[in-house]
């Protein structure tokens, strides 16, 4: 199959890195984002590389380093933080590192915003790819991808061919509309990640059987076209009715059963 299901660390932040990884295998997915903020810290050092040599001693692929390079204000990081996520990254044998634009600064931002943003995450995409790896944005409300219009514009002016974008849906947008921002990015998507939400954002969660109308079709149009990325595309699960275990276990059951349709 050319998409591969997958699980986002950070659905699991309680859990310490092996929790993270033994469940991973207990629900038969293939690959792991694993995030910055906890169970892959930026500097890379031994943990991270026992992590990596874990992964593949379980058949698990690395897919992505999840960082938050961008996310806040620039003033909170200097060229050796953006050392140490690389270092990360290469420690874990990562071929992708997630990147965000600044949270706060919105498609709606004016030019002068707009311009410092796109300069800086310009900055972090050179340094990424400068370690032979793949610069990837998060796809993320309140940001400059929160829409593919704008996501698109800043793909253009960072000026460099590797980036890509991974894609999740607004939670707001109904399933007709988040299908056709999908397919407006999917000629420069990275990864999707997975999730049932209902209007009410990160707190009204749903087993991802419901969400079955989006997802059957989003994958559909993602499964093409995946030729540029170091890995598989991945389809990663990314937080879950009430942090359950076993809800995400069902759900990884629901992700392989759509993706095998569709071989």
């Amino acid at each position: 199959m050319s998409i591969a299901p997958g699980l986002c660390s950070i659905t699991f932040r309680s859990l310490d890195a092996d929790a993270v990884l033994d469940l991973a295998v207990r629900a038969g997915v293939e690959g792991i984002e694993w995030g910055a903020d906890g169970h892959a810290p930026p500097g890379g050092g031994a943990a991270v590389v026992r992590l990596a040599a874990r992964c593949r001693d379980a058949g698990v692929e690395v897919v992505s380093y999840g960082s938050y390079l961008g996310f806040g204000p620039a003033d909170g990081e200097d060229a050796a933080a953006v050392t140490a996520v690389l270092d990360s990254a290469e420690a874990m044998g990562a071929p992708m590192v997630r990147l965000w634009a600044e949270l706060g600064v919105g498609p709606d931002a004016g030019p002068t915003d707009r311009a410092r943003v796109t300069a800086r995450t310009a900055a972090y995409v050179d340094a990424i790819a400068g370690r032979r790896l793949v610069p990837t944005l998060e796809f993320h409300p309140y940001t400059l991808t929160e829409t593919s219009a704008s996501t698109l514009e800043l793909l253009d002016a960072l000026r460099c061919e590797a980036v890509r974008t991974h894609w999740q849906p607004d939670p707001s947008w109904s399933t007709e509309v988040a299908l056709d921002e999908l397919a407006r990015v999917t000629p420069r998507l990275a990864h999707l990640h997975v999730f049932a939400w209902g209007s009410g954002g990160i707190g009204d969660r749903h087993a991802l059987a419901d969400g079955a109308d989006l997802w059957t079709r989003s994958l559909a149009l993602a499964d093409h076209d995946a030729a540029h990325l170091p890995t598989r595309r991945y389809a990663l699960c990314e937080y879950v009715r009430d942090d359950d275990p076993d809800q995400f276990v069902a759900d990884a059951a629901v992700l392989r059963s759509w993706v095998t349709a569709l071989a």
